[in-house]
């Protein structure tokens, strides 16, 4: 048991046509290795502002991560795809202000990867914490953030200006909770 009820969870995302099998659980310190790999993709550090170089800061991110489980506040996923890390997804302020959150590594773009996890993530979040509402928000000019947001029912809400804790402009969208 975690912080404020919160457990530890797996998510499974059957295959489809389209893809294998998605397993979505709880970062470990055994992805360090991986998340470094993740990290060296430009389009990755381009888009996150959190700079994994080593295994030493890769451990410390996936520490942070076990630490936002044991809080309540920062539900964060790796994704695989078999042994594979493919993405992440995360699950932030799930009690009062819900917001999703992922990347993609390399390997993985274009093959739905994203787009999966990102739904069930969501419908996970609405089925457990009873959210009404969940936001999404990317960088604006980031074409490829829009395009999941709109696969997976997020619609676009707002363009957001740079200000805390947002350094850059970016687009805000939201998915409602099922009827």
């Amino acid at each position: 048991m975690l912080g404020r009820g919160t457990q530890f969870t797996t998510i499974r995302v059957p295959a489809t046509a389209a893809g294998p099998e998605l397993v979505l659980r709880p970062w470990v310190a055994e992805d360090a290795a991986a998340l470094v790999d993740v990290y060296r993709d430009p389009a990755i550090r381009h888009w996150i502002r959190v700079a994994v170089r080593d295994v030493d800061q890769a451990a410390a991110w996936v520490a942070a991560q076990q630490e936002g489980w044991r809080t309540g506040e920062r539900l964060c996923f790796a994704v695989l795809d078999g042994t594979e890390l493919v993405a992440c997804v995360v699950l932030k302020k799930p009690r009062t202000r819900p917001e999703v959150g992922y990347w993609t590594a390399a390997a993985a773009r274009g093959r739905g990867v994203a787009s999966r996890a990102v739904d069930a993530l969501s419908t996970w979040a609405f089925a457990t914490f009873r959210a009404t509402r969940l936001e999404l928000r990317h960088q604006v000019d980031n074409l490829a953030s829009c395009r999941v947001a709109q696969k997976t029912g997020f619609d676009l809400h707002s363009t957001i200006l740079a200000a805390a804790p947002y350094p850059l402009d970016g687009h805000l969208h939201v998915r409602h909770a099922p009827a």
